[in-house]
């Protein structure tokens, strides 16, 4: 299994997923920095993903929507606050309607992305969900964040080897 480590800390108001791969950082970072890899692996296996637009700069926008299994669609972006390839990603996600104009009524986060070497070999990938209380914590946990993060996330394997860097 890709994801080695979920940490979830009310008092921070965080989730940290560690996932490991078999693969150099700089190609992990290829399945952020290509919209078209990302939406390989962007969203649970039934939801797959559509990048619509995708600028990793700071201050970039990235929006897309998932595809359920009946067809329906769900919206959503990025707002880039940082970005160090192929290393540290940080932006601020959110619900959007069909525009790509952010749902108010759905709370955001902070997600920040650490890509390292692993001390045994690979790449060591860290995602930090901060959100900014505890009530949009659950409620977005209650929606399935973590389970979907990880379905997600267990597509990566498949992905680096496919697609070889």
């Amino acid at each position: 299994m890709t994801v080695t480590n979920v940490d979830k800390d009310p008092a921070l108001r965080t989730i940290t997923i560690t996932a490991r791969f078999d693969a150099k950082p700089d190609r992990v970072w290829q399945v952020w920095a290509d919209p078209r890899q990302l939406e390989r692996w962007w969203g649970p296996p039934t939801y797959p993903a559509t990048v619509v637009d995708h600028d990793l700069r700071p201050g970039g926008r990235v929006t897309y929507f998932m595809t359920g299994p009946e067809g329906n669609r769900f919206f959503g972006w990025w707002q880039v606050l940082s970005a160090v390839a192929p290393h540290q990603l940080e932006f601020e996600d959110g619900f959007a309607d069909e525009t790509g104009t952010p749902d108010p009524d759905l709370p955001t986060m902070i997600v920040s992305v650490q890509i390292g070497e692993h001390p045994d070999s690979g790449t060591q990938l860290q995602i930090r969900s901060t959100f900014g209380s505890v009530e949009a914590m659950d409620q977005l946990i209650a929606m399935g964040i973590e389970e979907g993060f990880q379905a997600a996330l267990g597509q990566i394997d498949d992905l680096l080897v496919s697609i070889p860097g």
